[in-house]
């Protein structure tokens, strides 16, 4: 059963007891129903708990065990809202966590409104993509998108997508036409507003495109309006036309008996041509 995403259930597993302290009376304050932990709770017992929400630090497991618990829930729930709440972190760390899975990453010492308001967020977008998938599957070309099962195919064969591919690819297809800007796209897949140079969305079409392409090489569904965002559109791609070499190649042997100084006057214009940068 999909818990109400009208109210806030969150499950925090954390051991920083300053944070969680804070943190606790803040959630109380707001009514949100929470529970805290000290260790990873197995994702089958997450869903029992009908979360909406998760606020996780994956040092409470350390190392490489943190990032396999964070991969496993969020690729078993991906209903559940996952936002990383850690101890100062590299670039490549946020993005790796980004990329397993996770909707936010926020960094201590932070302030609780923050955090609260970033799992709202990411509670708003759980709750669209509920609202979507009450849709039926989405055709276009040789794609179907089913947000039911939070999958898209290609011929029948699933496509391997990350949850943050599949929501940008279900946002484009459902505005299908439509061109939407950077920001609108930032904002309605992250959820918050895009800062200034952030290229994510740029990236992740391109990643999405990528995948397309080589699954349906036939198919054309993503395109690019400079400066302003991208459009969902399936066109079948136009077979390469055939190159003049190869014309010339089939050409009767008389034609090949032109002379000699035309024939030579042609390759050098090929030539000349091909040695412009």
């Amino acid at each position: 059963m999909t818990p109400d995403l009208d109210k806030i259930r969150l499950a925090v597993i954390d051991t920083d007891s300053g944070f969680v302290k804070v943190l606790t009376k803040r959630l109380e304050a707001a009514g949100w129903q929470h529970r805290v932990v000290s260790s990873p709770v197995p994702p089958d017992e997450l869903v029992a708990m009908k979360l909406n929400a998760l606020v996780l630090d994956p040092a409470v497991l350390g190392g490489g065990e943190g990032w396999e618990y964070l991969e496993r829930v969020c690729g078993m729930l991906p209903d559940l809202g996952v936002v990383v709440c850690t101890q100062q972190s590299t670039v490549s760390q946020r993005v790796r966590g980004l990329r397993l899975g996770a909707d936010d990453w926020v960094t201590k010492p932070c302030h609780p409104e923050e955090v609260m308001a970033r799992i709202e967020s990411v509670a708003r977008r759980r709750r669209r993509g509920a609202i979507r998938s009450d849709v039926g599957p989405l055709v276009a070309g040789e794609l179907e998108i089913r947000p039911d099962q939070f999958q898209a195919f290609v011929s029948g064969q699933t496509l391997d997508l990350t949850r943050r591919e599949f929501e940008l690819l279900q946002l484009l297809a459902g505005a299908k036409g439509n061109v939407l800007e950077r920001e609108a796209i930032y904002q309605r897949v992250w959820g918050y507003t895009m800062a200034h140079g952030d290229r994510s969305v740029d990236v992740f079409v391109r990643k999405l495109r990528q995948k397309l392409e080589k699954a349906s090489p036939g198919w054309r569904y993503i395109h690019t309006h400079f400066g302003i965002g991208y459009r969902f559109e399936p066109e079948t791609q136009v077979p390469a036309q055939a190159e003049p070499a190869a014309e010339a190649a089939s050409a009767p042997a008389g034609d090949a008996e032109s002379p000699a100084g035309g024939g030579a006057e042609a390759d050098g214009t090929v030539a000349s041509a091909a040695a412009k940068p």
